[in-house]
């Protein structure tokens, strides 16, 4: 088994009286594609927002290859190996595409040359070399998806949460993401996603575990999980787990 890279133990999260989060404690390995699933208002984007730092937690710890990152504010948890996507993309407009990721590898470093050649190499990766000075208000909704995972993947993170990157994407559009997360993974980082789409998770992920009403319910493999009548009931209601009784 590979080492731990990221964990989270007993994390929960209330707003006024509403309990977003109870007790939330999973961990995730290096090298893995791990599936955040469950269904809306389950508390994912919570748990999301607690370990990139955008909100601390009320209780609970969040550990990052072994270091302590509870509370850390969302740049300080960057710097320490950690980045992540947004469901809305909002690449810097009036900047073009390669300005875009070169802001990215500016949390590492001040040496433009190697952030300039940082940024072409991504591109590469993403296929968007053509598009490199095209300035980033005139990408279409699904290059503006690629350049935001092109911005993350320049600061050099040894983790990657990607919260819906195939919402709104075509088809092929979402089969062209699903390569780029797997091709995210072989080089060497690890990834956290959030996706609605079945058919994606399944396909990408190593493990997955489930959400509902701010508490984990399930985690395994995902032909396993998926099909666990109290994944069932969270998603479809106890009249659909009956019915198939």
């Amino acid at each position: 088994m590979s080492e731990v890279l990221l964990q989270v133990d007993q994390v929960a999260k209330r707003f006024g009286g509403v309990q977003a989060v109870k007790s939330l404690s999973f961990e995730l390995r290096r090298g893995e594609i791990l599936g955040l699933l469950g269904p809306n208002g389950a508390g994912k984007t919570t748990a999301f927002n607690m370990i990139a730092g955008f909100i601390g937690p009320d209780t609970g710890r969040i550990a990052l290859e072994g270091r302590d990152i509870t509370g850390q504010r969302p740049w300080d948890v960057c710097r320490a190996g950690l980045a992540r996507t947004f469901q809305l993309s909002r690449p810097f407009g009036g900047m073009s595409t390669r300005e875009n990721l070169v802001v990215g590898s500016l949390v590492k470093t001040n040496d433009r040359q190697r952030s300039r050649a940082k940024a072409d190499e991504l591109l590469d990766f993403l296929g968007m070399s053509a598009l490199a000075d095209v300035d980033a208000d005139n990408l279409t909704a699904f290059e503006r998806r690629k350049v935001e995972l092109g911005r993350a993947l320049s600061t050099e993170p040894s983790l990657l949460l990607m919260d819906e990157v195939v919402a709104g994407a075509t088809p092929q559009e979402a089969m062209t993401m699903v390569g780029l997360i797997q091709r995210v993974r072989d080089r060497g980082v690890t990834v956290l996603i959030i996706e609605h789409v079945m058919k994606v998770i399944m396909s990408l992920s190593d493990r997955v575990i489930v959400m509902h009403l701010g508490e984990l319910i399930a985690d395994g493999l995902p032909a396993d999980v998926v099909s666990q009548p109290n994944v069932l009931k969270a998603y479809f209601g106890d009249d659909y787990v009956e019915a198939g009784a």
